[in-house]
């Protein structure tokens, strides 16, 4: 007697799935990821709010974090319902410049710290960066997974804005000797710049165009 298939596996020899269910098993788990990520550095962020000094970084952290919120609500939304979000994703900006002072000057070594009394400026805007950067290879992992395509490109067009928020705190950073940014020689600049060459591209066929 042959038994009968279950209807989900018929789905899967038709291809035939409902929009959310429109997920294969990485892209489940790596979204999983992602959103938890996202919580985490949203949690992170409001526990450091309490103990931010300068105006210029509370700017910053509150900003990012309203946005952050916004982006998690349009992934998980799309990752429910496998459609395009009500509010699509949208684009960060920064307020300030993009000039950062190179060379190293003497400084303190650094340790891990022994008391919640010695959180400064400079161990928040850390935090915030490395979860950031978290993020985005969480993201970049996901978007590579992913076979929703409305998943897929929600995930690849919030790349951008992690990098942002990344260059964002660590100009930041730099402005205030938080972070330093060693340069090599000019000579030795100069010899990797001159160290590789253009490809040459064939040129387009009469009648044919490229593809876009």
């Amino acid at each position: 007697m042959q038994s009968q298939q279950p209807q989900n596996h018929q789905n899967l020899h038709t291809g035939i799935v409902p929009p959310q269910l429109n997920h294969g098993g990485h892209e489940m788990f790596d979204v999983h990821e992602v959103l938890a990520g996202a919580i985490n550095t949203i949690n992170t962020y409001t526990m450091l709010s309490g103990h931010v000094k300068d105006p210029e970084l509370r700017d910053i952290l509150q900003r990012q974090k309203q946005f952050m919120a916004t982006e998690y609500n349009t992934t998980l939304e799309c990752f429910k319902t496998g459609q395009d979000p009500a509010i699509p994703t949208q684009s960060y900006s920064m307020k300030q410049g993009n000039d950062f002072t190179y060379g190293m000057k003497p400084s303190q070594p650094q340790k891990p710290m022994q008391s919640v009394a010695e959180i400064n400026d400079g161990m928040i805007a850390l935090s915030m960066l490395n979860a950031v950067k978290s993020g985005a290879m969480i993201k970049t992992s996901a978007a590579l997974e992913a076979t929703n395509p409305v998943v897929r490109r929600v995930l690849a067009d919030s790349l951008p804005n992690c990098i942002e928020m990344a260059y964002e705190i660590s100009l930041y950073q730099n402005k205030h000797g938080y972070y330093q940014v060693p340069q090599l020689a000019e000579q030795d600049m100069q010899l990797m710049q001159n160290g590789y060459a253009p490809c040459p591209t064939q040129q387009q066929m009469p009648g044919t165009q490229g593809l876009h």
